[in-house]
């Protein structure tokens, strides 16, 4: 049940009818996974917080350098030096007090990546490898937990909802096949971006998860692609590859 405060923080969530007090109860017991905790997942993870998910798990190994400063906008001057999830971590805490906050300052992997997505309600996919990302979509598929995919590089960006639960649903692999990709693929350190373009992003996988937490609308399907040199927006319907290694049992 929440308290006087509480109803007065998400008061202006709580008063639209699609959310009201059942899905602003639903995100306060729900738990949210980011992986990743840079351009896209700092957006997502303050933005998540802020709504009032209960519990965010946060995850990255990296630590935060003077050049990360001018797009994730979770990490400060002082942060440099510092874990990515702890330094999200404090700055999700001071932004709410009631989110409990797990930092995980480790790359996740295997079993223990498997074990984590399946305790999640939601999984946001913040990372910049394909290696990473055909990782977490695995352990999605594994756990049937829908899985919030975005990337963002030069002027581009893009999203996608990954959910098993849907049989029609593809998944990452459907998408990008792993034997078309590799780790070799364009990073921001290599190419760069736009600073605003990966907060639209990562405001975007907030928006999503939202949705799937609290019972909100329907969650986004097929693709969507955005050009930040001319503001457009492109959609394109991605069906299920029969022959998926990934996802190819599902029924």
């Amino acid at each position: 049940m929440m308290d006087d405060q509480a109803l007065l923080r998400y008061s202006r969530q709580i008063m639209l009818p699609e959310v009201d007090i059942d899905g602003q109860e639903r995100l306060l017991r729900a738990h949210a996974l980011i992986v990743g905790a840079g351009g896209l997942g700092s957006p997502a993870a303050l933005y998540l917080a802020a709504a009032g998910v209960g519990r965010i798990t946060i995850a990255d190994a990296d630590q935060v350098e003077l050049s990360n400063l001018q797009r994730q906008i979770a990490h400060q001057q002082a942060s440099i030096g510092l874990n990515k999830a702890r330094s999200a971590q404090a700055s999700m805490q001071a932004l709410n007090p009631h989110c409990h906050v797990i930092a995980l300052d480790q790359h996740m992997q295997g079993d223990q990546l498997e074990q984590l997505v399946a305790s999640a309600d939601v999984v946001l996919d913040c990372t910049d490898r394909f290696s990473s990302r055909y990782a977490v979509n695995a352990a999605s598929q594994k756990a049937g937990v829908p899985l919030v995919s975005g990337a963002a590089i030069r002027f581009s960006g893009q999203l996608a909802v990954f959910d098993p639960r849907d049989v029609e649903c593809p998944c990452y692999a459907c998408l990008y096949p792993p034997d078309e990709s590799g780790d070799e693929a364009l990073s921001c350190s290599e190419s760069g971006v736009m600073a605003p373009l990966v907060g639209l992003i990562g405001c975007f996988q907030a928006v999503e998860a939202f949705k799937l937490l609290s019972g909100a609308g329907t969650a986004h399907r097929g693709l969507s692609l955005f050009d930040g040199l001319s503001g457009q927006w492109r959609h394109f319907q991605v069906p299920r590859d029969p022959q998926c290694p990934v996802c190819e049992k599902r029924s």
